[in-house]
C-alpha cells in the first residue's frame, strides 16, 4: 500500500470516528464519560488536522475551493437567523 493510500485511509477513519464521538457525546448523561469523550474527540480533531496538512502539502488531498466573503456571509446569516 502506498503512503498516499495509507494517509487517506487514516483520514477517513478519523473522520468516521469524529462522527461517532459526536453521537456518543450527545447521548451521554454521565458527565465524566462525556468529558472523556470530548477530550478524546478534541485530540483526534487535532491529529486529523495535522495529518490533513501533511496530506495537502504532499498533494495527497485537494481541498474544496475557498469560499468567497459573500458566501461566508450567507452561511453566517443563515446560522444566525436559525438559532
Amino acid at each position: 500500500m502506498q503512503e498516499k493510500d495509507m494517509v487517506n485511509d487514516v483520514l477517513s477513519m478519523i473522520n468516521s470516528s469524529l462522527t461517532g464521538y459526536a453521537s456518543a457525546i450527545a447521548q451521554t448523561a454521565n458527565q465524566q464519560l462525556r468529558q472523556l469523550l470530548q477530550q478524546t474527540r478534541d485530540g483526534d480533531e487535532q491529529f486529523q488536522y495535522k495529518l490533513f496538512q501533511v496530506a495537502e502539502q504532499k498533494g495527497y488531498y485537494q481541498p474544496a475551493q475557498l469560499a468567497n466573503p459573500q458566501e461566508i456571509q450567507q452561511i453566517r446569516s443563515y446560522f444566525t437567523q436559525n438559532k
